[in-house]
């Protein structure tokens, strides 16, 4: 989301006639995009303000804006640090300020075209804000309450960017099954947005278990634009710590969901979310989330050691899990994910697979395939942004090999 955010940021910017500069050091003008989920992040604008003031030596006129995602306790510490702070839904205003001008706080900053960052891959945010009240996070403190788009407005930039052939539409939100327009939710607006004419593939992040249901599961199975890969964030395989994190569901729901999900898309592609070192989190718990990693199989998870994060309810919590024991976790799940990953990517070899390219280093090119399976390829040929037939040929736990099939 915070990448959407500062691809808005730069067409406002740009309309002003601001150029982007490769060198922070020749910067006239820089704002930062800040997220908030983590304290890492939190931490990393705090050393970007001691880098402004190393820059300020030697250029005096440079003026910083921060906007994002910022809670509003940080706002009025980084006050101190930046020129100004600025409300993500307020950067239509940022031409005035920066020209001096009285703000006045106008409209819906989603209606914003972005000055997207990729010739092929897009970001589309169909909602911001999050009514969850995880105890972890504060981005209901930051984003506010749950915003829906109009599907109108979203369907028309999907629309013009089909037309500018665009090969991979990303959909965003907090919590994109949440999405209401009237009478059109989330898996109405996946059947709306498939139906849009274009060769391109349909992502969404992030998804929140306790509103995943049939719906959403069958508008992926029937949409052929819809790509067979899903991130179902758990947190945690124990029922009290899911409680203690307010997640709103038992294990039992989540497995009874993916059991669903996989009944109705067999070759689906899963990952999640995990936090380890929950406060309170013992061994016996943290064992419940290493079963749920063996029963579930999945292909990719994204392991946190839990960070007290000011503002929110967990910190008010004794973060009794040290250091060391979180990493030990963090490894236990790495390698169980590293084996069942592994023994789930070998079955691709052999099999053809359509890959977006993505990046390219020297003559090997990497890309994803519809599963979001990161895929090595060599060629000396300009592919990026192309979908190219792969047949794959080897497996390794995180990533696939494959040859380019010019027939």
């Amino acid at each position: 989301m915070n990448v959407s955010d500062a691809e808005r940021v730069s067409a406002v910017l740009e309309s002003i006639k601001y150029q982007k500069t490769e060198n922070i050091n020749d910067a006239d003008l820089i704002v930062v995009t800040m997220c908030s989920v983590r304290q890492s992040a939190v931490d990393r604008v705090h050393g970007l303000v001691e880098k402004f003031k190393t820059i300020r030596k030697t250029n005096p006129k440079l003026r910083t804006i921060l906007t994002g995602c910022v809670l509003k306790r940080d706002k009025k510490i980084f006050a101190e640090g930046f020129d100004y702070v600025v409300d993500i839904k307020d950067i239509k205003e940022l031409p005035k300020l920066i020209q001096l001008k009285e703000m006045a706080g106008s409209g819906n900053y989603l209606d914003i075209t972005p000055k997207y960052s990729s010739k092929f891959s897009a970001n589309v945010p169909i909602m911001t804000g999050c009514n969850n009240f995880c105890s972890y996070c504060v981005v209901p403190y930051t984003r506010e309450r749950e915003i829906s788009r109009p599907a109108v407005e979203i369907i028309s930039e999907i629309k013009n960017l089909a037309k500018k052939g665009y090969k991979e539409i990303w959909l965003l939100g907090q919590n994109v099954n949440s999405y209401k327009d009237g009478d059109i939710n989330f898996p109405k607006l996946l059947k709306m947005i498939n139906k849009t004419l274009g060769n391109f593939w349909v992502r969404f992040t992030s998804s929140h278990p306790k509103d995943f249901n049939k719906e959403v599961i069958n508008a992926m199975a029937e949409g052929k634009k819809i790509t067979p890969y899903l991130n179902l964030p758990i947190q945690s395989g124990d029922d009290k710590v899911l409680k203690a994190m307010n997640r709103h569901y038992t294990v039992k729901d989540y497995k009874n969901k993916i059991k669903e999900l996989r009944k109705k898309i067999p070759d689906i592609c899963l990952s999640t979310d995990i936090i380890v070192g929950f406060p309170g989190e013992t061994e016996k718990q943290f064992e419940n989330t290493a079963k749920l990693f063996r029963d579930i199989k999945y292909d990719m998870a994204y392991i946190n050691k839990y960070s007290t994060r000011a503002g929110t309810s967990a910190a008010k919590l004794k973060d009794n899990v040290s250091i060391t024991e979180k990493k030990r976790r963090e490894k236990v799940l790495t390698e169980i994910l590293k084996q069942t990953a592994l023994e789930k990517n070998k079955k691709y070899i052999g099999k053809k697979t359509i890959v977006l390219i993505d990046n390219k280093k020297d003559n090997i090119l990497f890309g994803k395939d519809k599963y979001y399976k990161t895929v090595q390829v060599t060629s000396n040929k300009n592919l990026l942004g192309k979908f190219m037939k792969v047949k794959i040929t080897d497996a390794l736990a995180w990533s696939l090999k494959g040859k380019i099939n010019e027939k």
